[in-house]
């Protein structure tokens, strides 16, 4: 993997490395109380470390793989990479100061997916938002926000959207309630910018854009917005992102994955195909 390559797919590596330490201590029959104890932390950090949701240190490895009597060097080496790849930082720490919580192992997923697929409701999804759009969503959401802030904030989305240009870049499937492209963030002329924004993507060979529009009834989900991840990695299941005002939940439970992956195909039956969405979005964009 080239420095970007880690440090993109640096989230799924801890992913990974802490499913096989679950793997591992439950194969020895060791409990997490254990497992903690002989890192001298708590059963709340190995749990942390299982989820992929801390960092690793690599003493900490070692002691866990010689407590799970995982004595091959070569096993060993082989995590101990994985400690070393879990550990690069994505670019995305450096807006920490201004990141929820939960986000930036999303963002770290993203980069690392092979396919997105997303349903969103409210508002144009933050990889297809043009930047003067994504001001006025980021303004209308943190209104006590600083002007630096926000420019940080709009940072990370124009940052994150540098991975639909790459050369192995993720396919994207969108999916936009006609609610979506209707709300003028930042007035008329902001959302007509926008509108164009959006078909110049649909020209993206990676870039499928569909909305489902007003006159077609019951479509939405109970869940509202939400977002499939798919990843080249055979070894980690696709995950679900759903965001709350306050925290996220992560899905990777196949029953879980496998109910939001019915309701996105029910969602592109739904849509507008995507020539008849391009057609609705230069209408609404000469309307504007």
């Amino acid at each position: 993997m080239t420095a970007v390559d880690k440090s993109s797919g640096s989230v799924v590596r801890r992913i990974l490395l802490g499913a096989q330490l679950r793997r591992l201590r439950e194969d020895r029959g060791i409990t997490r109380d254990a497992a903690g104890y002989a890192i001298r932390a708590s059963e709340s950090k190995i749990s942390r470390m299982e989820l992929g949701r801390v960092s690793f240190k690599a003493r900490d490895v070692e002691d866990l793989l010689t407590l799970y009597g995982v004595v091959d060097e070569r096993e060993r080496e082989a995590l101990l990479g994985l400690v070393r790849e879990a550990n690069v930082a994505g670019w995305w720490h450096s807006y920490n100061d201004v990141l929820p919580g939960w986000f930036p192992t999303y963002v770290g997923l993203e980069a690392a997916s092979a396919s997105i697929q997303v349903y969103e409701v409210q508002f144009v999804h933050g990889l297809l938002q043009s930047q003067s759009y994504a001001q006025a969503v980021v303004t209308a959401g943190q209104p006590t926000a600083s002007t630096a802030d926000i420019e940080r904030r709009v940072g990370v989305r124009l940052e994150r959207q540098k991975l639909l240009y790459a050369e192995d870049a993720p396919r994207l499937h969108a999916v936009l309630d006609e609610a979506a492209i209707s709300r003028p963030y930042g007035g008329a002329g902001v959302m007509r910018e926008q509108l164009e924004h959006l078909l110049d993507l649909t020209e993206m060979p990676n870039v499928t854009l569909q909305v489902v529009p007003f006159d077609y009834g019951g479509h939405a989900p109970d869940s509202g917005a939400f977002t499939l991840l798919g990843f080249p990695d055979g070894d980690l299941s696709d995950v679900v992102y759903v965001e709350h005002l306050t925290s996220a939940i992560y899905l990777d439970k196949s029953e879980d994955v496998t109910r939001y992956h019915a309701a996105m195909d029910r969602l592109h039956r739904a849509a507008l195909d995507p020539e008849e969405t391009r057609e609705l979005l230069r209408a609404r964009a000469r309307g504007l």
